[in-house]
C-alpha cells in the first residue's frame, strides 16, 4: 500500500489541512452536528479518511481477488458480470390458488427466483381447522395443509427451471419433504432442485418464536436434512442462516453478523458431532441478511461477514473444500425502517437498501413493498419493488464492475472495525458455551434489546430523524389501497383439508406415519420417511404432531 515515509508525508498534510482550512471553517459555520455517528453501531464517523487509517491493511490477506479467499470482495470471480442476482420477491397468498398466481406474475414481470411465504399455522406445524389456527389462516402468508397444496401452489412451474426459496423453520422437514414430493411427480430428478428452506430454529429462540420442538431435537431435525440433502438434492441450500430477524428485533450491524455466524458455528458444530464431514454439508449452507439505509455500513457488514466466516471455517472447522468457506447470502430490505405516514417515502428506502445489498454482493434479493408497514403488498407495489430491481442491474452501472468500493479508506476502515467487533462477540459467545447456552440465559436476547431501546428512545428524543414520522411531516396523507385476505380464506381451507383427508388412502396414512414415529424414536434419518407420508398425503399438522409426540414442544423459560 503506502510506505511509511508516504503515511508520515499523509498524516502531516492533514494535520496542516485541518488547522488551515478545516478549524476556520468549523470556527465560522460548525458543522450539522456535533458528533457522526454510524447507523447502528455507535461508531464515530472521522471527517475525513486516508491511507493511515487502513495502514495494516494487506491486499492479499485482507481482501484478495472474487471468487479467492477470504473472499472479501465476493465469492464468485465475475460477480454479477456473470450473472446478476436472483431477484426473489417474497410472496405468499392466503390460499394456494391465489399463491399459483401471484408466482406467475413475478415470473411475467421477470422474476427470477420464487421466495414463499407462510401463514402462521404451517410455521407453527398447525393445520387450518386446528383451534390454534383459527383467524390466522392465510394472513401473513399462505396456507400449506398437505402436499394437494404444494402441488397447487406449483401448478404450471416446473420445479427445474426455477428456485424456490421458503421462510419455514420449525417445519421446515416437512415443507422440504412436499417440495421434493412435488419435484418427484413433475419427473424433476433431484439433483436439479435448486432453492432455500430457511431452517434456522436458534434464530427462533432468539427473535421469531415461531418454534415447535425444544433444541435438541430440533438440531437432530436439522442435522438430518443436512445429510439427506447432501446426498439427494446437493443443489439445494438446507439452512439460511438469518441475521434479518436478528436485525430487525434492534440488533447493531456487528451483532447482527457476530449471532448469525454464532448460529452457523453451533449448527456445523451439530452436524460434525452427529458424524457429518463438514466438507459434505458446509457447502449448502447460505445467510440471510438485512439490508439497512446506511449503504456504507452495511456494505462493510456484508464484507466483514464473507471474510470472518472463511477464516472461522478454515481455523476452526479446518474446511477443505473452497465451497465451504464461500458466505453466500440472500437479503431483505429492512421492514422495520418502513414507515405508515407518507408510504411512498419507502420507496427510496427500499432503493437504497437494495444498492446497498448489491454493491455488498448479494447472491439473491428481496425488495418489499412500499405498503408493507400497513398490510400485505399489493400487486402494484409488488411490481415497484421488482422494477426497482431490474433498474438497479440493467440502468444504475452497480453490476458492471466487482465490488466497487473496495479500497475506499472509509469502507475499509469500516469493515475492519465491524470484523473486529463481531470476532469479539463470538469470542464471548464462545466464552458463554456457545450460542445454545447464550440464548438460554437470555444474553443473546438481552444485548438485542438494549440495542433497540436505545433507537427508540433517540427516536422520540428526536435524536434520530425519521423522515415523515418525526420531522418532516403532513398534515393529512390520501387514502392508501390495502391488501386484505377475504375471511372466506380460512373456511375454504378447512374444506379443503376435509376433502383431501376424505378422499386419501387412510390406512396408508397411518402405516406411513407409524413408520415416522418409529424412525424418530430410534436414531434413522427422519427425511425419508416424512417424504413417504406426505405422498400419501398425511397433512402437515399429523407429522409434526408425530414428532411432537416423540420430542416435545419447547415451552419458553425451560431448559434448552
Amino acid at each position: 500500500m503506502f510506505d511509511p515515509d508516504e503515511l508520515e508525508e499523509i498524516r502531516e498534510s492533514k494535520a496542516q489541512w485541518e488547522e488551515d482550512d478545516v478549524q476556520p471553517t468549523v470556527d465560522r459555520f460548525g458543522e450539522r452536528k456535533e458528533t457522526f455517528t454510524t447507523d447502528t453501531e455507535g461508531h464515530e464517523v472521522d471527517r475525513l479518511y486516508t491511507p493511515e487509517d487502513i495502514s495494516d491493511l494487506d491486499y492479499e490477506e485482507d481482501l484478495g481477488f472474487p471468487g479467492q479467499e477470504p473472499y472479501t470482495r465476493g465469492v464468485y470471480p465475475t460477480s454479477y458480470r456473470g450473472r446478476l442476482w436472483t431477484m426473489r420477491q417474497y410472496a405468499g397468498m392466503g390460499t394456494a390458488t391465489e399463491t399459483n398466481e401471484r408466482f406467475n406474475y413475478l415470473l411475467d414481470q421477470g422474476q427470477t427466483g420464487l421466495s414463499m411465504a407462510f401463514d402462521l399455522p404451517t410455521q407453527m406445524g398447525y393445520d387450518s381447522d386446528h383451534a390454534m389456527a383459527a383467524g390466522e389462516v392465510g394472513k401473513t402468508g399462505v396456507a400449506i395443509d398437505s402436499l394437494d397444496d404444494m402441488e397447487t401452489v406449483f401448478d404450471g412451474i416446473p420445479l427445474d427451471e426455477v428456485s424456490t426459496s421458503m421462510t419455514i423453520n420449525a417445519p421446515a422437514s416437512v415443507l422440504l419433504a412436499m417440495y421434493i414430493a412435488v419435484g418427484d411427480k413433475q419427473g424433476v430428478d433431484r439433483e436439479e432442485l435448486r432453492g432455500t428452506i430457511q431452517n434456522d430454529v436458534l434464530k427462533e429462540y432468539i427473535a421469531r418464536n415461531t418454534f415447535i420442538y425444544p433444541p435438541e431435537p430440533s438440531m437432530r431435525l436439522i442435522t438430518d436434512i443436512f445429510e439427506f440433502c447432501a446426498a439427494e438434492t446437493p443443489k439445494f441450500n438446507t439452512i439460511s442462516i438469518s441475521g434479518y430477524h436478528i436485525r430487525e428485533a434492534g440488533s447493531t450491524a456487528a451483532q447482527e453478523i457476530a449471532f448469525t455466524l454464532g448460529d452457523g458455528i453451533e449448527y456445523v458444530e451439530a452436524a460434525i458431532e452427529a458424524g457429518l464431514d463438514v466438507d459434505e454439508f458446509a457447502p449448502q449452507l447460505s445467510f440471510f441478511f438485512a439490508s439497512y439505509n446506511n449503504i456504507f455500513e452495511e456494505v462493510a457488514k456484508f464484507r466483514a461477514a464473507r471474510r470472518l466466516w472463511a477464516k472461522i471455517m478454515d481455523e476452526r472447522f479446518d474446511a477443505q473444500n473452497p465451497k465451504s468457506k464461500q458466505l453466500k447470502f440472500h437479503t431483505q430490505t429492512a421492514g422495520s425502517t418502513l414507515t405508515a405516514q407518507q408510504i411512498e417515502n419507502n420507496v427510496v428506502r427500499v432503493s437504497y437498501q437494495a444498492l446497498a445489498a448489491v454493491l455488498g454482493g448479494t447472491q439473491s434479493l428481496h425488495t418489499n413493498g412500499k405498503d408493507e408497514a400497513i398490510g400485505l403488498p399489493t400487486e402494484q407495489s409488488v411490481r415497484t419493488a421488482l422494477r426497482t430491481q431490474q433498474i438497479l442491474a440493467h440502468e444504475s452501472g452497480a453490476a458492471d464492475t466487482i465490488d466497487p468500493l473496495a479500497g475506499s479508506y472509509y469502507v475499509e476502515s469500516l469493515t475492519d472495525e465491524l470484523e473486529a467487533e463481531a470476532r469479539e462477540l463470538i469470542e464471548e459467545v464462545g466464552e458463554r458455551g456457545g450460542m445454545r447456552r447464550s440464548i438460554e440465559e437470555q444474553w443473546v436476547q438481552r444485548q438485542i434489546q438494549d440495542v433497540a431501546f436505545e433507537r427508540q428512545r433517540e427516536q422520540e428524543a428526536g435524536e434520530r430523524v425519521i423522515v415523515g414520522v418525526n420531522e418532516y411531516q403532513v398534515e393529512k396523507e390520501g387514502e392508501q389501497d390495502i391488501e386484505e385476505v377475504d375471511e372466506a380464506v380460512e373456511q375454504a381451507q378447512q374444506d379443503n383439508v376435509a376433502t383431501v383427508r376424505e378422499e386419501r388412502d387412510e390406512e396408508a396414512v397411518e402405516a406411513k406415519l407409524d413408520a415416522l414415529r418409529q424412525a424418530a424414536e430410534g436414531d434413522e434419518n427422519v427425511m425419508p420417511y416424512i417424504i413417504d407420508a406426505v405422498k400419501v398425503y398425511a397433512t402437515t399438522g399429523e407429522v409434526c404432531d408425530v414428532l411432537r409426540d416423540v420430542f416435545g414442544e419447547y415451552q419458553p423459560g425451560s431448559s434448552m
